[in-house]
């Protein structure tokens, strides 16, 4: 088979402040005809630079290419001109980024970003681009392309946009397409549909692709050969089959442990040592026909939660799952009264949260709090670590000096893993994980009994994930704290949840027992979704095939608007159509 790409010894540093840090240290792999290699790592294991090091779009300064040499279809790219480059990129060598928002021009509308590259590298006419960007626009399922071509990014959902980027890149039928993470910020099943497009594209066209992830199960079904990264380094390279089955390395090892399996039944759960002591099983939480609904203009009402009820018992988890805008984080955040509810009623231990006056919710809070989902835009990055979790003290007075403060802090930052030390150091000097621990310290300096976990490993590598919920679990075990564990990962959430709702257009369509809503889906809407997420293991994946959703019309599909929660067996709740 043709060898595409041939990368040897490639060796590229940073010079920050006289030192010189090297990022990728002696790589060496090869891309062949109509293949696609996976380059898998955690964060900071130097796949993103290895990959922008091939389209030469690495800032110089401050990165150098210390050694090495990158061959494409025989000539080497690194002794290319730039305007030699231009003529490369796009045209014969395309990349797929990570964030379509911050990749497509937000002043730019759709079907000229797609244009531009046709007039560039194809020399034809400003009419013959735009038609031509029409049918790519149909060719990557976005309908109503002629309409579409004339909108701006914003008024595309996030799956709607990384399909534009897939059309840009594509759109010059390039021998090779580098996809970097091109699935971490979507849903489970826009993330199918995405692998799907770029496997049908890769069929129609022959190109060979290089997927750059940390996901295992996308690996698992998308990739032909796997390269594993860590340190800057190839520490290991097979088939994907081989990887999977027989791993070498104790790094892959490490990853492939990580990952939770949806078709592994979950561990048993150890009982809370501290109890809350609500009587008579009563639910700590209740939640009642809860309404939140926000005024869009011009008579428009979007009605992101939709009149949902559900109850979390004290020391459960109970698991939320959907895809972005169901409505999952408004429903947190509606709890909380971080946004005010439009109707409904929110009960903590029987005490209505939605009908207390301000100075009665500040005295709540102590026993309510959240984790967020962006561990570093939710630290403040001009405070210390002691500053940013020592707040919480402040606001409740729950230190009467300085030292007693610093010492309940460095107690919090040991109780998450961390060293008493870094108290005196600032956000940008963690990593995404132990900023996440720094946040979950935060919340627990009130000594809190519930916690809104708030998609709070969506920005964090598989092991790193792995660590975060086993510190959570390690937390409830011995506070006996209570979760709502918010998040779109269905096969984490199976296995820290006791049960899991799941949500669909402001609605819960389907509530039951972690074990018994994987095992026995009654939803249409929970079938799909389970359905799409990619398992580890390349025998699976290669057996399964997705019946996945239109991004439109599923709540006409559903009847939610007519649908009603009815309990179907012991506990398993169903959304069913036109209940009277």
């Amino acid at each position: 088979m043709e060898t595409i790409l041939k990368v040897k010894d490639l060796q590229i540093s940073f010079l920050t402040n006289d030192n010189e840090f090297e990022a990728v240290r002696g790589v060496s792999f090869e891309v062949r005809k109509g293949e696609t290699l996976g380059i898998v790592g955690e964060s900071g294991s130097g796949k993103s630079v290895t990959a922008r090091s091939i389209m030469r779009l690495l800032p110089s300064p401050p990165s150098f290419m210390k050694n090495g040499s990158i061959e494409f279809l025989g000539e080497s790219l690194e002794t290319k001109t730039e305007k030699e480059m231009e003529s490369i990129r796009g045209r014969d060598i395309s990349m797929i980024f990570q964030d379509p928002m911050t990749s497509l021009n937000p002043t730019i509308r759709i079907g000229p970003q797609i244009a531009e590259s046709l007039i560039k590298h194809q020399q034809l006419s400003k009419k013959e681009a735009k038609n031509q960007a029409v049918e790519i626009l149909k060719l990557v399922g976005i309908k109503n392309s002629e309409e579409r071509y004339n909108q701006y990014p914003h008024e595309f959902s996030g799956g709607m946009r990384q399909r534009v980027m897939i059309a840009i890149a594509l759109a010059c039928k390039p021998t090779l397409l580098i996809a970097d993470e091109p699935t971490t910020a979507l849903d489970v099943t826009i993330q199918a549909q995405i692998l799907n497009l770029m496997k049908d594209m890769q069929q129609r066209f022959g190109t060979s692709i290089i997927l750059i992830t940390h996901d295992l199960g996308v690996v698992a079904g998308m990739c032909d050969r796997v390269a594993v990264m860590k340190n800057g380094e190839i520490v290991e390279t097979g088939t994907t089959e081989k990887i999977f089955e027989n791993p070498q390395h104790d790094y892959t090892k490490k990853l492939l442990n990580a990952l939770p399996r949806l078709d592994e039944r979950k561990k048993p759960k150890r009982p809370p040592l501290r109890s809350i002591g609500l009587e008579n099983g009563k639910p700590l939480l209740e939640v009642k026909s809860l309404k939140q609904h926000f005024q869009l203009g011009k008579g428009t009402v979007l009605k992101a939660v939709d009149d949902i009820s559900f109850f979390i018992k004290p020391g459960e988890t109970l698991g939320l799952v959907g895809e972005s805008g169901s409505g999952k984080s408004t429903t947190g955040r509606s709890i909380l009264r971080l946004h005010e509810p439009t109707d409904g009623d929110v009960l903590y231990q029987g005490m209505a949260i939605n009908r207390l006056s301000k100075s009665e919710l500040k005295t709540m809070r102590r026993h309510m709090q959240i984790i967020f989902q962006d561990p570093y835009s939710s630290l403040n990055p001009r405070l210390k670590v002691l500053d940013i979790i020592g707040q919480a003290l402040d606001i409740h007075r729950l230190s009467k000096n300085a030292e007693e403060r610093k010492q309940r802090v460095e107690e919090l930052l040991k109780m998450v893993g961390l060293d008493s030390s870094h108290a005196m150091r600032y956000p940008h000097e963690f990593s995404g994980g132990q900023r996440q621990r720094i946040g979950i310290a935060r919340a627990l300096a009130v000594e809190p009994d519930f916690i809104v976990c708030d998609e709070p490993l969506s920005a964090l590598d598989v092991s790193i994930q792995a660590q975060i919920v086993e510190l959570l679990e390690d937390l409830q075990h011995r506070l006996g704290l209570t979760y709502l564990f918010i998040a779109h990962d269905l096969s984490m959430v199976k296995h820290i949840s006791d049960r899991v709702a799941v949500m669909y257009a402001g609605k819960i369509v389907e509530l039951a027992e972690s074990e018994e809503l994987y095992s026995n889906p009654q939803h249409p809407y929970t079938k799909s979704l389970l359905a799409a997420i990619p398992i580890p293991d390349p025998k699976v994946e290669a057996k399964k095939k997705r019946k996945l959703l239109e991004e439109s019309n599923v709540e006409d599909r559903y009847q939610l608007k007519q649908s009603k929660l009815v309990e179907v067996s012991s506990g398993h709740w169903v959304a069913i159509p036109n209940v009277k």
